[in-house]
């Protein structure tokens, strides 16, 4: 791949409306945008999709910004990669970060499937031509939650998370189960839980839940394979898994029936791509989670979960689910529940250079 540029852009906007968990609120939404650019002119997109505080992982925008610039680019522009599947290889010196990581690699990705003219779903092996979106609802006030639902089903969507904690969970499920009792629903715990809980947990069986997602401590899989054995919802592991190898210690153990893939959290398509193809020959189901991104990595989802292992709709929503404008074009679209996979080459969407310029509050360039 001959490099000509890369290009880092901090951009920042407002949620149109709050997200939140036990952990917290997010109302401003901060990202790294990631452009490359080869010696013909034709640019391929990223995303870093760390928060502005580590909350999630111990990543943060500014952490990211750092080891992409220090590190990651001075590599790349050192050694190069002939392909974006040598990236994870060319990384591993640097330790973790992989929200920084799958910034780059990503947008050297797309920039392969556009140099090829192919969509990036199809250049990864993927199989679908359409998904069927989930959504997830962030509010832990429960009448609200109730007509979110409501409008989120009239709008096609297939499936359901809510956010849950010990202190009202039974209550809070068993309210969205009166009133829709046929509703493919899963809950996120964010890791409220330990084993101490079991009982509560083990309560949540009536309500017949898809999943419940990473009840334990974030960085668990013992103590998941211990819960496991004793409720019958299963369970998925998000933040638990960053590493393919993380992903084949959890099933070994039996710590989880489902696994959520996200891009950003395992290091990038191709870390992602190794655990979607050992959990399809396992017979474990995956789906594509969500980071309240803007249209970039959510492009990048989409052509993930277009392979044939994702058989559980991901959190894949439209670009107007959290923005009143996202940063590309044109716009992601759910269409009575469904996103079509795009047929343009790489991600199948444009910057919307315009919003761009709205939106970014520092940017810095790197010649090859």
């Amino acid at each position: 791949m001959k490099i000509k540029t890369v290009k880092l852009s901090i951009i920042k906007m407002p949620l149109k409306h709050p997200f939140t968990t036990h952990l917290g609120s997010v109302t401003e939404r901060e990202a790294i945008i990631v452009e490359v650019e080869d010696r013909n002119g034709l640019i391929g997109y990223g995303e870093g999709v760390a928060f502005s505080s580590p909350w999630y992982t111990e990543e943060t925008v500014k952490t990211s910004y750092h080891v992409l610039k220090d590190f990651l680019i001075p590599l790349l522009k050192k050694k190069g990669i002939g392909h974006p599947d040598e990236a994870s290889l060319l990384f591993r010196s640097v330790r973790r970060n992989h929200m920084a990581k799958a910034a780059l690699e990503t947008a050297l990705w797309d920039l392969q499937a556009k140099k090829e003219g192919i969509p990036l779903s199809k250049l990864i092996g993927g199989t679908m031509e359409a998904l069927p979106a989930g959504v997830v609802v962030g509010n832990p006030n429960l009448p609200e939650s109730l007509k979110q639902i409501e409008v989120y089903l009239d709008q096609g969507f297939k499936r359901v998370k809510v956010k849950i904690s010990p202190e009202d969970d039974y209550a809070y499920i068993s309210g969205i189960r009166k009133q829709f009792p046929d509703l493919p629903l899963m809950a996120d715990a964010n890791s409220a839980y330990s084993l101490k809980n079991v009982d509560r947990l083990k309560a949540l069986d009536e309500f017949g839940l898809l999943m419940i997602e990473q009840p334990l401590g974030y960085d668990d899989i013992v103590d998941h394979a211990k819960l496991q054995a004793q409720i019958e919802t299963p369970i998925c592991l998000d933040e638990s898994i960053v590493t393919f190898d993380d992903a084949r210690k959890a099933v070994e153990l039996g710590s989880c029936k489902v696994l959520n893939i996200k891009i950003g959290r395992v290091g990038g398509i191709g870390e992602a791509k190794r655990i979607h193809d050992y959990c399809h020959s396992k017979g474990i189901p995956v789906w594509a989670g969500g980071m309240i991104e803007f249209g970039i990595s959510r492009a990048h989802n989409i052509a993930l979960a277009s392979l044939p292992g994702f058989t559980i709709p991901g959190d894949i929503s439209g670009s107007d689910r959290y923005w009143e404008e996202d940063i590309i074009q044109p716009d992601i679209k759910v269409d009575n529940g469904i996103i079509s996979i795009p047929e343009r080459p790489g991600i199948g969407f444009q910057l919307n250079k315009k919003r761009m310029n709205e939106v970014t509050v520092f940017e810095e360039h790197f010649h090859f």
